[in-house]
């Protein structure tokens, strides 16, 4: 059973194209373990506070509810209660005790993960980007056979895929850039090379016995498992044709990608990064094929506008170089502890100004539709008095009349009596 802080969950962070359907297929022959494809539910959770223009209408009113009202931790718990129940409601259904959520894009929402399940198990899984971008023009190829990464990397619009291994790398990269005891750095090419090794490793870390022979997923295709995990459709297509991983697609960044290509995606990433992940060696390779020595800092002007973009797009708000955030907080001094309780009665204190701030302003609304409905009243009102009093005048003015028709009418009848008489 998944607990309330995250305990038994496992969440498998990296950008797509990285090796997560590989890694997902090999985890989910353990008895322990409940692995399905891409779940992204959170993400639906996450934007919860955001709501598009419905046509039941009501933004205003639930944006004012989510940012006035709300408090932020009762938002956090009812997203977590929601999260065990989908995770635990999805064990009811196997034997395991344990979920590995496996939603590559789950960058666009660390902060919230942390909050939700800080005690979870997170598996950072890295590959070489240019391989990651070769996957990527593989993939694309088979819909558009004329695509081309470089051409996307320069389309001014927003392309998530791009957004994915640009500006998603960077926050995983970030994200499991600190030492953590619930973190672990998989590499996709040591999966492939040595999956049973690395399995073994995996499960050390989850704390649950290594299985023999679960890294051969081809003996676990007439599996229930394997048929929910083939049947959602999503990951990667060429999976199924293989039994165990394998090393065909390690390098294929080589004979896939163009030197324009290469030299687009290595200026934006830049030097550092591709050190730091551990791929130094295909780094100096991209720069021999392309007779460029790319800068140190990657392209800060492009990951920014297309960060800002994303945010725009999204409505997301990220803390700057965030880093996964530790389950257990470390004992603190007296002076820290009062430092930091001062901390959060200042943001209690902040978010019941707020709160009344929205109050405030909700009366205000309310008032200034009061004004407007009693000025519409009072004109009303002014409109009809003039017409009752229109009519008034046209009544007494028929009244005045009356009289003389009447004389008129008796003068008339004795004219034709004398008439009648004379005849």
């Amino acid at each position: 059973m998944i607990e309330r802080n995250g305990n038994k969950l496992i969440f498998l962070l990296c950008v797509p194209r990285s090796g997560s359907s590989l890694a997902t297929v090999m985890l989910q022959n353990h008895t322990r373990i409940y692995a399905a494809q891409e779940m992204w539910f959170l993400m639906s959770l996450y934007d919860l506070k955001k709501p598009e223009k419905r046509a039941y209408g009501g933004t205003a009113i639930l944006n004012q509810f989510f940012d006035g009202v709300l408090p932020e931790s009762v938002y956090d718990e009812a997203c977590r209660s929601f999260g065990m129940n989908v995770y635990n409601g999805l064990l009811s259904t196997s034997e395991a005790d344990m979920v590995v959520d496996k939603s590559p894009r789950y960058y666009y929402l660390l902060e919230f993960l942390d909050r939700l399940f800080p005690q979870s198990k997170r598996i950072g899984l890295f590959r070489n980007p240019l391989d990651v971008a070769a996957s990527y023009k593989k993939v694309n190829q088979r819909s558009a056979p004329n695509f081309n990464l470089a051409d996307q990397l320069n389309d001014p619009s927003l392309n998530m895929k791009m957004v994915d291994i640009t500006v998603g790398l960077f926050r995983y990269h970030q994200y499991f850039s600190q030492s953590n005891n619930n973190a672990f750095w998989l590499k996709y090419e040591q999966m492939a090379a040595h999956p049973e090794e690395q399995m073994q490793k995996v499960c050390e870390f989850l704390d649950i016995s290594y299985e023999e022979g679960i890294e051969k997923y081809g003996d676990y295709m007439d599996s229930a498992k394997s048929e929910l995990f083939y049947s959602m459709g999503v990951g990667d297509p060429y999976l199924s044709e293989h039994r165990t991983p394998h090393m065909k697609s390690i390098g294929n960044w080589r004979t896939m990608l163009d030197h324009r290509e290469i030299e687009a995606y290595c200026r934006i990433l830049g030097a550092r990064l591709f050190r730091e992940l551990g791929y130094g060696a295909e780094l100096e390779e991209a720069q021999r094929l392309t007779g460029v020595v790319f800068e140190e800092e990657p392209d800060m002007k492009w990951i920014e506008a297309k960060t800002k973009q994303f945010a725009e797009a999204t409505g997301c708000r990220w803390e700057p170089e965030y880093k996964m955030q530790s389950a257990v907080l470390p004992e603190t001094s007296p002076e820290v502890a009062s430092a930091l309780s001062q901390e959060s009665k200042e943001k209690a204190e902040a978010d019941e100004l707020l709160r009344m701030r929205m109050t405030l302003r909700s009366l205000e609304k309310r008032m200034e539709q009061h004004y407007i409905e009693r000025d519409r009243l009072h004109q009303e009102s002014e409109r009809l008095r003039k017409e009752v009093k229109d009519m008034k005048q046209k009544m007494n003015k028929i009244k005045s009349l009356i009289p003389f028709n009447r004389s008129l009418g008796r003068v008339f009848n004795a004219y034709l009596v004398r008439k009648g008489v004379e005849k």
